[in-house]
């Protein structure tokens, strides 16, 4: 007999050789032993992941005569008929090269005849999102009301090409990529199997490189067992895979994070240099970056990359020398140079760029490369030393509102009083009006003002205090008049007694006429509308809580200006009187 491939040899027979795959594997066995088979599955996820071999199991099961924990008992003639491949109980048609609607259409009438030696006709349909829209539609009325015998098993690897209407007449099974560690179980069974030798850490290789597939992982195991007659290694596992030889991958990417570009770019010609391809050399300095993110910020990491320990101990010195924003830049720059890789016509020039890109942060700024010179120079200048002590802002006053707020809260523990080293925020520095001949300058123009100069350590607590400018009106009520418009709008928006009046004030100019605020508008109905009694006494009772006693609304049409505004309001309030401008 011909030799057969360890996916094809090792392929499960029942329910429970299936790797993971626990939740599609439960509800098929409740089905079959409560004898409620449905009409149309539909079996979707990655490649490798046992859809079809879950769909042959199960076509075998609901037809076997004596069936063992729902599985196919593999001794009855059934059983025997459908392992050789004799039996037309069972039909696998493949959707790939049978997708047009003529091939649907035969199966639409072929589905009318009974099974032979079964309970039940299965129709498996590999790669089913290959058929046509007109074979989807040829088959869409059978698969919705088939005849009882009839089990239809739809298998794909995209169901998002699959139509709606058929989704919805079938069972929906989401096959999950299987973990590493099932993958190694499996492998290990199969070397054992087979009586050969290995390293754990070959099969972990292995395991990695089939990427969750059951078959990849099998297939990869398969040429790694014809490489090595003796023992299989980790080396030999590379050798099989065309990976660049590991030391060397970890050599450059420790020259990459150790900001060594001339040496990171030589590393690179004398790897390319031997035959070894761009995109396997990329894709293994990724997978070496990978190991070195694991190893920095996992406790486990031993148990997840699971190398020898020579391997991981330079993993973990690699790791060490940088900080996760590092490794973190450099991961993504060659990320996108294996993505920009399919569009480029020479892929060493794109590698080396990338290279020369990630050793180099002081050219780059992405806002990792920042944040990584920035760790450098702390630790440079700072060393070992202390931050300094932040200080906080000034508190000021509460005035208005704000200040009867306040007062409404419980009394506080009075604070403790700060020590002298602290710096307390001066008081505010009132400006020095300079003549001509007391100018320090040489004189400056009569009349200007220069404040004087804090001394440096108290300039920008000073600066705060200047910002406050108060005045005081004849009632004795302090009015901030830069920002009572603010306090105005916010007392607005936090009563809630009247939105109308905030959404209408929200787009008011403001000014003052000595202790007068004026609210100028350039829209009328506005105007009318806090203008009305009852919105106008409302403003009036929220401005005299912030100290502002008088205030008037004033309309401004678009495109006025100040003059215009104020002669046509002369006009208006002197109405009959001539007014003339000169």
């Amino acid at each position: 007999m011909a030799y057969l491939a360890f996916y094809r040899t090792f392929r499960p027979t029942a329910f429970d050789e299936v790797v993971r795959q626990e939740h599609i594997v439960r509800i098929l066995k409740n089905q079959i032993a409560s004898d409620k088979v449905g009409h149309a599955y539909l079996f979707c996820g990655p490649r490798g992941t046992g859809k079809t071999t879950l769909a042959k199991i199960f076509a075998r099961a609901i037809n076997c005569e004596n069936p063992q924990n729902s599985s196919p008992c593999g001794k009855c003639a059934v059983c025997r008929a459908l392992a050789d491949g004799s039996s037309l109980d069972i039909s696998e048609i493949d959707a790939a090269s049978n997708n047009g609607v003529d091939e649907m259409r035969d199966l639409r009438e072929k589905v009318q005849y009974p099974p032979v030696a079964g309970r039940y006709k299965v129709y498996i349909i590999d790669e089913v999102h290959m058929l046509t829209q007109s074979a989807f539609n040829a088959v869409l009325k059978t698969l919705e009301e088939p005849p009882r015998h009839a089990v239809f098993i739809l298998a794909t690897t995209e169901p998002q090409k699959i139509p709606a209407t058929i989704l919805s007449r079938c069972m929906r099974f989401d096959f999950k990529l299987i973990p590493q560690s099932d993958l190694e179980q499996l492998i290990k069974s199969v070397f054992e199997k087979t009586g050969k030798e290995y390293e754990p850490a070959a099969v972990a290789a292995i395991a990695r490189a089939g990427a969750g597939s059951a078959r990849d992982s099998l297939s990869i195991a398969d040429t790694c067992a014809s490489y090595s007659r003796g023992k299989l290694t980790y080396d030999d596992v590379n050798a099989v895979l065309g990976s660049a030889e590991w030391a060397k991958v970890a050599h450059i990417c420790g020259l990459i994070l150790s900001e060594d570009y001339g040496g990171a770019i030589s590393a690179v010609e004398e790897i390319l240099s031997t035959g070894k391809g761009v995109g396997v050399l990329i894709k293994d300095m990724l997978n070496f970056l990978n190991q070195c993110t694991v190893v920095k910020v996992c406790k486990n990491s031993r148990e997840i990359v699971n190398l020898p320990d020579e391997t991981y101990k330079i993993i973990e010195q690699t790791a060490q020398v940088a900080d996760g924003h590092k490794l973190l830049r450099v991961t993504e720059i060659l990320t996108r140079a294996e993505t920009d890789m399919r569009y480029s016509t020479s892929g060493r020039i794109t590698l080396e760029t990338a290279v020369l890109k990630a050793a180099m942060p002081q050219s780059d700024y992405d806002i990792d490369a920042l944040i990584g010179k920035v760790n450098a120079l702390e630790k440079r200048i700072c060393g070992g030393v202390a931050p300094l002590p932040v200080i906080p802002p000034p508190v000021l006053p509460k005035q208005g509102h704000e200040a009867e707020f306040v007062k409404a809260q419980p009394e506080k523990v009075a604070p403790q009083p700060q020590p002298k080293s602290q710096l307390q925020p001066p008081a505010p520095k009132k400006p020095v009006i300079l003549q001509d001949d007391d100018s320090p300058f040489g004189g400056a123009p009569f009349g200007k003002t220069q404040p004087i100069a804090p001394p440096a350590a108290e300039t920008v607590q000073s600066a705060l205090f200047d910002n406050y400018k108060r005045e005081t009106t004849p009632s004795g009520v302090v009015i901030d008049k830069r920002s009572a418009f603010g306090k105005f709008l916010k007392m607005l928006r936090t009563t809630h007694k009247n939105i109308v009046v905030f959404t209408a004030c929200m787009d008011l100019d403001h000014e003052f006429e000595g202790d007068k605020l004026i609210l100028i508008t350039e829209e009328e109905a506005v105007f009318k509308s806090l203008n009305r009694a009852d919105n106008a006494k409302f403003i009036g009772e929220v401005l005299l809580e912030l100290g502002v006693t008088d205030f008037e609304v004033r309309f401004k049409q678009k495109g006025e200006t100040d003059y215009e505004r104020a002669m046509r309001e002369l006009k208006a309030n002197f109405n009959g009187t001539d007014i003339q401008e000169k």
